[in-house]
């Protein structure tokens, strides 16, 4: 199917092709001009951090177990504190106006009809006041560090106003790093997408390195935050931290050490440095880094419930959903993102009960095994 120049308009109802979560993917060339659809589906560079992130995912296999007895089985968990009914939350994707008009607020009718936390991003095409009264009781603000400290310190304030439980700070993407599938395709940034939480500041002033120094050292690099700027939002906001972007274990311990509440590992969704880890393939080493009182969350390559089984087995708490929340978006809005979540959560389920699991604290690494691997007894006697 050949990519359209203009997008189709966005569904009433759900169609009859979704079967599973990942149809939504298929289903959005439709609805997204082919620029952007590029723009979103890409990762940085060549696209081999992406690739490796579902390539992680297939190289493992999940046990099935026989005759559990698997009736009582529930996906509720607590994190930081906080009840959740399923192990799903939608990641922070920017500019969501890119493939629907309603953008983040659409987004946010689907978590609070789900109950499902949202992660609303700094570069959120709808302010984050808007996207709060939209969604549930469980929502939490993903944040970007500004070049002011001034602008950083007002977009905390305003988050825990709005009534946000938790802060998000990204690490992992101080220098946006092109995607050349997306230059390939033409992509620019339309008009009609703006950062709506920055709108109301004064933009930073261009940083301009001096002749004979480099442009990303000392000029793209100069306002990248550093531990200095950890410590400083961790004294600023009385909010739970969490912090995206981790694949290092030294990185994990010294967070743990300073406080945070959490970690998020992750790649971006391969839209960082490329050549980086598949996040999954570091997720085991931060778990084992961090130990078991530390929350970690997972993202990056989330396509299926099978896919969320593997992260949960290999450490995870819980997932975030990235670039399928933008697909169900595109095709049908919020009644389409909160079918995705639905889809997402029965193919957990279903995963669950044919692998003996009952609840969340069931999944543990001894229930995914890498292909082609010989199943010993020890494992079976594990779980």
């Amino acid at each position: 199917m050949s990519h359209r120049q203009s997008p189709s308009p966005v569904l009433s109802s759900i169609p009859a092709e979704v079967r599973c979560a990942r149809d939504y993917e298929v289903l959005a060339r439709r609805f997204i001009a082919e620029p952007a659809y590029e723009y979103i589906a890409g990762g940085s560079g060549e696209g081999i951090t992406l690739a490796a992130n579902f390539a992680a995912s297939a190289s493992l296999t999940v046990c099935p177990r026989l005759l559990r007895d698997v009736t009582a089985g529930h996906t509720r968990l607590s994190l930081a504190g906080r009840g959740f009914s399923h192990p799903i939350l939608l990641a922070p994707v920017a500019f969501q106006a890119l493939v629907h008009p309603g953008a983040e607020v659409e987004t946010a009718r689907a978590a609070a009809a789900t109950d499902s936390c949202i992660v609303s991003s700094t570069l959120s095409s709808c302010t984050l006041e808007e996207i709060a009264r939209a969604a549930g009781s469980n929502k939490w603000f993903q944040l970007y560090f500004q070049a002011q400290r001034d602008v950083t310190a007002d977009l905390l304030r305003r988050a825990q106003v709005a009534g946000y439980g938790a802060i998000v700070a990204t690490l992992d993407a101080p220098i946006q790093v092109p995607s050349l599938r997306s230059q390939r395709a033409g992509f620019q940034m339309p008009d009609h997408c703006v950062a709506a939480n920055l709108s109301e500041y004064a933009p930073a002033e261009p940083v301009r390195p001096e002749p004979g120094l480099s442009r990303i050292f000392q000029g793209l690099m100069r306002s990248a935050p550093t531990w200095r700027d950890v410590d400083w939002l961790l004294a600023q906001t009385s909010l739970p931290v969490w912090v995206k972007g981790v694949l290092h274990p030294q990185d994990a311990l010294d967070l743990k050490a300073r406080g945070v509440a959490g970690l998020i590992v992750s790649n971006h969704g391969g839209r960082a440095l490329d050549g980086a880890p598949a996040s999954l393939h570091a997720l085991p080493q931060i778990r084992a880094a961090v130990g078991d009182d530390l929350p970690v969350l997972f993202d990056s390559g989330i396509r299926s419930g099978t896919d969320i089984f593997k992260a949960l087995a290999l450490g995870a708490d819980a997932v975030l959903i990235g670039r399928l929340q933008m697909y169900a978006l595109s095709v049908a809005g919020a009644l389409g993102v909160a079918h995705m979540i639905k889809l997402l959560r029965e193919e957990l389920e279903i995963c669950m009960a044919l692998a003996g699991c009952t609840t969340l604290a069931d999944i543990c690494q001894a229930t995914v095994l890498p292909q082609n691997t010989t199943i010993g007894t020890s494992n079976a006697d594990r779980h």
